[in-house]
């Protein structure tokens, strides 16, 4: 199982348990603009740079 990890707002390290649903979730509800998202105490800016990273990490787990 491969390890997915980002950085938060504020500059840690944020692990990602499911890639998969972590990206459909963006997809879903992040899919344009810049938004903010929080996840487990973690607050990332979801713009098209967030987006980009978030669905490589997803394409290399395919």
């Amino acid at each position: 199982m491969s390890v997915y990890k980002i950085k938060d707002n504020n500059g840690n390290d944020y692990i990602i348990k499911d890639i998969s649903s972590f990206y459909q979730h963006i997809i879903e509800y992040h899919s344009s603009g810049t938004s903010l998202h929080e996840e487990n105490g973690h607050y990332f800016t979801v713009n098209d740079v967030f987006r980009s990273e978030v669905k490589k990490l997803y394409q290399d787990n395919s």
